[in-house]
């Protein structure tokens, strides 16, 4: 979960969809080779720095559709709990807007209560929920806050959209806390974004 956080900042998935790299397969898409190539480069370096050399500069950048094919790849090797599907996209200045189908049931069960009695008919079952984020790094954590969350043409509480975000975090197999600045992987230094892209360094 932390990779996926920390890398991709969209935060709303809680799921860690960097899987370690397997053998070569020739249904993997380009996108995913590239984030798993970005994932050997990091552990080198970070083992390269924990050894007492200099630390090495990695770079990278990745497109929202590039973000978006892995997302897919992802979530279809790696199905997590409550999320059906995940589509991002990067703004300007750290600001993230995502399009997420939440299993609303599943996060109900999990923690009764989560979901507000007036709320319940609406929020029930599967449904897509749009969510903008922002997002800052410092000393290689992660935190951010939600700005504006909206499920057709109602507007969500951000208090209730980071409750979610908790729950379905801490149902994922790592038991990652939301409400907690998030470390970033091999301890990666930078990430922000501009127009359609993420950034980031070691």
């Amino acid at each position: 979960m932390r990779q996926f956080v920390a890398l991709s900042c969209l935060l709303l998935s809680a799921a860690p969809f960097f899987p370690a790299r397997t053998a070569t397969n020739a249904d993997v898409p380009p996108a995913a080779t590239k984030f798993l190539d970005l994932f050997d480069r990091l552990r080198a370096a970070y083992r390269q720095q924990e050894a007492g050399d200099p630390r090495p500069q990695v770079n990278f950048q990745f497109s929202e559709m590039e973000f978006n094919d892995y997302l897919r790849y992802s979530l279809k090797t790696t199905p997590r709990a409550g999320i059906d599907s995940v589509v991002v996209k990067f703004l300007a200045k750290d600001s993230v807007s995502t399009l997420t189908r939440i299993d609303f049931d599943a996060v109900e069960r999990w923690r009764p209560g989560t979901i507000p009695s007036v709320l319940k008919p609406l929020l029930k079952g599967k449904k897509s929920v749009s969510i903008d984020f922002h997002f800052q790094v410092a000393d290689s954590k992660l935190t951010y806050t939600v700005d504006k969350a909206r499920y057709e043409d109602m507007n969500l509480s951000p208090f209730l959209v980071e409750k979610m975000i908790q729950i379905v975090g801490a149902r994922q197999p790592e038991k990652f806390d939301a409400s907690k600045p998030l470390p970033l992987p091999f301890d990666v230094s930078k990430v922000w974004t501009t127009e359609h892209n993420i950034h980031g360094k070691f």
